[in-house]
C-alpha cells in the first residue's frame, strides 16, 4: 500500500487552526535559507504582499517580534516607539533558535517557543492577504492580515523606514 504524502503542519499552523483562522499553504524548495524576495520570486508573487518577521531584543532585555514587507527595512526607532521602549536592536542570528524555536528563513510572528509581543506594519491593512513564513524553510502561510494579528495578539504600527 502506497503511503499518502503528508502536508508537515507547522506550530504556526496548528495555532491558526485552533483559532479557526483561515490560511493557504504555498510551498517551494527550502533545503537552503533564501531570502524573502527570492521566496516571493519562486512562489510568483508580488513582493508588497510576502512579510519577513525580524525578532529583537530591547535594553531592557525584552524581546519584540516585528513583521515587515521584504522589501523594507524595520526602523528601529520607530519599532522602539510602538513598543514602548528606549531603544531595541536585532536579535543576534546565533540566538534565533534556541528562542523562538524556529530557524532563520522559517521564523514566523506565531507558534514560537513563547509568544512575544508582536507588532505588523500597518502597510499589511491595505491587503485582504499577506504571506508569512510558514514556521519552516520551504513553507509559507497565505493569511489575511488582521486575523494574523489577533492570533498573535499583536498591533499594527508605522515601522519601517520611508
Amino acid at each position: 500500500m502506497a503511503k499518502k504524502e503528508k502536508e508537515i503542519k507547522t506550530n504556526a499552523m496548528r495555532l491558526l487552526e485552533q483559532k479557526k483562522i483561515s490560511y493557504m499553504v504555498h510551498t517551494y524548495d527550502g533545503e537552503e535559507f533564501h531570502d524573502g524576495v527570492s521566496v516571493a520570486d519562486m512562489l510568483g508573487q508580488p513582493h508588497e504582499i510576502v512579510y519577513k518577521t525580524l525578532v529583537t531584543v530591547a535594553k531592557s532585555k525584552e524581546h519584540y517580534v516585528f513583521v515587515i514587507p521584504i522589501e523594507a527595512e524595520l526602523d528601529l526607532k520607530k519599532a522602539a516607539k510602538a513598543v514602548h521602549e528606549k531603544s531595541i536592536e536585532m536579535l543576534p542570528l546565533k540566538d534565533l533558535t534556541d528562542l523562538t524555536g524556529y530557524v532563520r528563513g522559517g521564523c514566523t510572528c506565531i507558534g514560537m517557543k513563547k509568544q512575544f509581543p508582536v507588532v505588523l506594519d500597518e502597510s499589511a491593512k491595505q491587503f485582504p492577504a499577506i504571506m508569512v513564513s510558514g514556521g519552516r524553510r520551504g513553507s509559507q502561510m497565505e493569511v489575511n492580515p488582521e486575523d494574523l494579528m489577533r492570533a498573535a495578539n499583536g498591533t499594527f504600527a508605522d515601522i519601517i523606514m520611508e
